[in-house]
């Protein structure tokens, strides 16, 4: 079976293109001949939910402007003395931070790990959608100064800010 381009104007008009392209792809597929009908519909939908949300995980990672886009907290250093433990880190990667505001002060000497340990720990609110920013403090004094002479801009920007699960300064 294949779709016409008149089927695919109703599913873009219902806004389940993926669906489609995905249950074609599964009728096509002659390894799916034993599956039921219902079966396929209800893949092809699970398959387009997850390509959504890893959308919206890519999307959350790029809005974050992470200057170490691919920090993982599988990834960091656990050795003895940094004062880190992999469960706590774990922990934290999965905290609901819009539910729970936390502050959580990362502090070590130059070169420890910050900046890495903080992108690892955005990444993992990122896969848990929330929302993220990454900002210098000098970048974000500078952006709130320059907003603040414009009253609109001002309030805008505080909105913006507050709107955000995780802040990273």
């Amino acid at each position: 079976m294949t779709f016409t381009s008149v089927d695919y104007d109703k599913f873009r008009a219902l806004r389940v293109t993926h669906v489609a392209t995905r249950l074609e792809e599964l009728i096509q597929d002659e390894a799916n001949d034993t599956l039921t009908p219902e079966q396929l519909f209800l893949t092809a939908v699970d398959d387009a939910l997850e390509s959504r949300r890893v959308s919206r995980v890519d999307k959350l990672i790029r809005q974050a402007a992470l200057p170490i886009p691919g920090a993982t907290v599988a990834e960091v250093d656990y050795r003895e003395g940094r004062g880190i433990t992999a469960v706590r880190m774990r922990r934290y990667a999965a905290h609901d931070w819009r539910l729970d505001a936390t502050n959580l002060l990362i502090i070590s000497p130059t070169g420890g790990g910050k900046t890495y340990l903080a992108c690892a720990l955005a990444i993992g609110a990122c896969h848990s959608e929330h929302s993220v920013l990454y900002s210098r403090m000098d970048d974000l004094a500078r952006r709130l100064v320059i907003a603040r002479g414009d009253g609109i801009a001002h309030q805008k920007l505080l909105n913006e800010l507050s709107n955000i699960d995780l802040l990273i300064i």
